[in-house]
Formats: structure tokens, sequence, C-alpha cells
């Protein structure tokens, strides 16, 4: 099954499943970080697990003779290496991201064609994020400025359609194809109306299913989701939870990620400034609650972002699932 399979599976059977993310190891480091994260949450039985993909950053260095030279390095590279090394060890299925930022369109269809042949029928396709030295995102010149457009060439190749043409009596992959939607809306939208027609364009080119951003008032993601189908977006839509765990958090996680941190939320974290255990359990407890109310009105899936650390997302598991 890929992952639009196990969702319709578990809308059929009215569950909810367990689903998580992991962030690619730092370039030099080995898999057993990533194992050592996965190993206590295969006990919740996951319907799949994301791993993220990473743009590049240009990296300036000396030569011998003085001058500067620039070139793109990427600091988590190996996307679709992990995805196929994580489904082989735990029989789960792993769902790659890719991304338009810093890829031909030549580029997108070979990794497609690796996944294809690693057994990885499942894709997460994003835009992704502007480059470190660029003020807004620019595509690459043969690849594409919007998600909508990645999601086109991934439902193409499904068709037998390739970049350089058709190829007859080929093998067509069967990839199942997520998309990201904003509760809150996207950072670079001129509205929330406009952020929709973005998200149905992605949903008309091809995609089967949209998991969310995080955010913590579930009162927004419930107008999220009247608002999607509203317009006429009927695939499932995935919530996507990230437990607050510093008083960092407060500010950093509504800067990197445009959501809003609830009052009552702020103030309790704010009352314990200086327990970071308290400040941690906060956070993990108002993610339960979230969870539970999730769950209980019938979402498929509820997706984590650990972000590296997976011990709030067991407790939270262990309550939950």
């Amino acid at each position: 099954m890929n992952a639009t399979e196990i969702i319709h599976s578990a809308l059929t059977q009215g569950t909810t499943r367990f689903a998580f993310e992991l962030l690619p190891p730092l370039k030099g480091d080995g898999m057993e970080g990533i194992f050592a994260a996965i190993d206590p949450l295969m006990e919740f039985d996951p319907a799949y697990v994301n791993v993220t993909f990473h743009r590049e950053i240009l990296k300036q260095t000396l030569r011998p003779d003085g001058t500067a030279e620039r070139h793109a390095v990427r600091r988590r590279p190996g996307t679709v290496g992990i995805s196929a090394a994580i489904q082989q060890r735990y029989g789960v299925k792993t769902v790659p991201h890719l991304i338009c930022g810093g890829l031909s369109r030549y580029d997108i269809e070979d990794a497609l064609i690796d996944m294809d042949f690693l057994g990885l029928h499942s894709v997460l396709a994003l835009r992704g994020d502007k480059s470190h030295d660029e003020e807004r995102f620019v595509p690459h010149p043969q690849g594409h400025a919007h998600a909508a457009d990645l999601v086109r060439q991934i439902a193409a190749m499904n068709r037998g359609e390739f970049v350089d043409g058709q190829v007859e009596e080929c093998h067509h992959s069967k990839f199942s194809v997520g998309v990201a939607g904003y509760p809150e809306t996207h950072g670079e939208a001129l509205s929330a109306d406009e952020d929709l027609r973005r998200l149905k364009e992605k949903v008309d080119a091809g995609a089967d299913y949209i998991v969310t951003q995080l955010f913590y008032d579930n009162a927004c993601f419930f107008d999220f989701v009247a608002r999607c189908r509203a317009i006429g977006i009927g695939v499932p839509i995935i919530p996507g939870i990230k437990p607050l765990a510093t008083l960092r958090h407060l500010t950093l996680l509504p800067e990197t990620f445009g959501c809003r941190i609830p009052d009552e939320l702020q103030r309790e974290v704010e009352a314990h400034a200086d327990d970071k255990a308290a400040v941690r359990q906060i956070g993990t407890e108002w993610a339960i609650a979230q969870s539970r109310e999730l769950k209980a009105a019938g979402v498929p899936v509820l997706h984590y972002y650990p972000m590296g650390k997976a011990e709030n997302i067991i407790e939270i598991a262990k309550t939950v699932f």
C-alpha cells in the first residue's frame, strides 16, 4: 500500500493512525541516530514515515591562489537512500519529500526513477524554501516555480510521460502524491483565499492528500478544512502537530512556520519560564489535548514533527494511541 491507500483505509475503518517525520542526518553522520529515533516509535505502528528533503547552500572557499570559489553543498543529503533504508529495515512505508528548489525537471525525474526502483511509491511534493542567499524563491532555470508544477510532472510520469517525451510501452510508476496546506496561510500568500486557490491547483494537478503545517489551535484546522471543502477540495487533509518544547519556541515557531501560539498556551509557558522540564511538559500535554480532539473528529492520520527529538512524541503516542 502507498500513503494514499493507507489514509483511505483508515478512513474506511474509522481509525486514526500515527505518522511522523524525520530529518536526514547531517553529512558525515551515519544512520545510527535515525534508527535510534525510530526504534521506540515503532511500537505505535506508524502508518508511514516522512523523510524531509533539504536545499543546497552556497559555500565559499579559497583556492590556493587566493581567489574565491562558490559551490553548492547539501548539509542533509540522502533523502531517497534513507527512505529506502527505513522501509527495508522496519517494513514501514516511507514518504520521501521532493522539492522544486535547486532542482531541474531532469533532476526530479531521475530522483523519481530512483524512488520507483527502490519501491518508494509515495512522495510529498513541495516547492521548498528559498535559498539562503536569495531574497525570494527563485526556481532552477529548467525547474518548477510552484509545487503544482511538480505535482503535474509526477502525475505525467505515472502516465508514462517523461520530460523529453512519452516512452512507448514503458513501465508506469504509481506514485501517491501528498502536498502541503497552511491552516494559517502561507507566509508568501497575498491572502487566505489566494492561498486556498493555490492549494486547489495542487489538488487539481493530481495531489491525493494534504498534510498541514503545524498549528496549535484546532479551531484553525477545522476552519481550514471547512474552507477547503467549500471550494471543492475533497481529498483527505492530515493535521500536522509539533509539541512546543522550549521557551524559545514561543517566538521561534511563529517566526519560522507562521503559526499562532494561543494565549492560554503562551501564558502557561511564560508562567514556568524558569523550569525547562515544566515547559516541555506543558507543550506535550497541549499536543495530547490537540491529538485527542482531532482523533475524536475522525482524522485518518495524525502527522507529528519531532524535529530530531522523539521523547515527547513517544509520550504523546503512548497516551493517544
